[in-house]
């Protein structure tokens, strides 16, 4: 009998991925420590098995990652990343089973070495906590395939040491470009300094500056750390009315008054 194999992958969310009736739900998101040599501080994750019927065996595990040119989540073995905490990180129960509709609350302890150094080129540490389905469930497909679903569910854990916060976001180039067969786009390129992560929103507006009508686009979530060189693309709106437009992307950061803001000008009919 031909047996494939399914993992369930979930990062930064707080819902359960279902599939034959299994999932696993997981929370908060993202876990924040800001804490001292030798300090060790105490918080807590929430994990739920929403099946009706079938009971979860769960392993808990710690990985690094870090982000992509582009934004996206990239995973590397636990404590290879020089800005790794994965080390620092332990949990009340490594190995657990959930029963259907139980949850459980387990510790994640952090304890910061007591000889960690404090390197400015290093301002935040980041892990990742796995908490994976052992049992897979079996299902099976019409071509006589069994296939058997794991859930995996990711959290993202960042420390910093404490200090006065910075952010620092620079934008290092923005034009229009033409993306093959999917249209027009504003490829902004930015880096991010300062020693906290970052949260925030990027905003584009479209302003013709013939008649004065503006087109303002939903905002895109913004995630990123220290040190990040960063690419994102911004559609152009198809139905931009013709003539000049000012573009202007801006970056609002979360419990910030700081906005960065940059502009270019260009033709809709180019």
């Amino acid at each position: 009998m031909k047996f494939i194999y399914v993992f369930c992958l979930m990062v930064l969310s707080g819902i359960h991925c279902g599939y034959a009736q299994t999932g696993l739900t997981a929370g908060p998101p993202r876990i924040y420590f800001v804490s001292e040599q030798g300090q060790e501080q105490v918080q807590f994750v929430e994990v739920s098995n929403p099946s009706a019927d079938y009971e979860l065996q769960l392993a808990v595990s710690f990985e690094d990652w870090s982000y992509s040119e582009l934004g996206e989540n990239q995973l590397s073995t636990g404590g290879s990343l020089s800005n790794s905490c994965a080390d620092w990180l332990s949990v009340s129960e490594k190995y657990f089973s959930l029963k259907p509709g139980e949850s459980k609350r387990i510790q994640l302890r952090m304890k910061v070495p007591e000889n960690g150094v404090v390197d400015p080129d290093v301002p935040v540490h980041t892990a990742m906590l796995f908490i994976t389905q052992m049992n897979p469930r079996a299902r099976q497909e019409r071509d006589g395939a069994n296939i058997r679903l794991a859930v995996r569910s990711g959290i993202k854990v960042y420390h910093r040491f404490p200090a006065r916060e910075s952010i620092d976001l620079e934008v290092t180039d923005l034009r229009p470009i033409l993306l093959d067969s999917l249209g027009r786009y504003l490829e902004v390129s930015f880096r991010v300094e300062g020693n906290v992560w970052v949260e925030g929103r990027i905003r584009a507006e479209f302003l013709n500056q013939q008649d004065g009508s503006k087109t303002q686009l939903q905002d895109i979530s913004l995630y990123s750390l220290p040190g990040d060189r960063r690419k994102h693309y911004i559609p152009i709106p198809q139905d931009l009315s013709k003539g000049k437009h000012l573009a202007s992307v801006m970056f609002l950061f979360e419990d910030q008054d700081l906005v960065k803001i940059a502009e270019i000008e260009f033709n809709s009919e180019e």
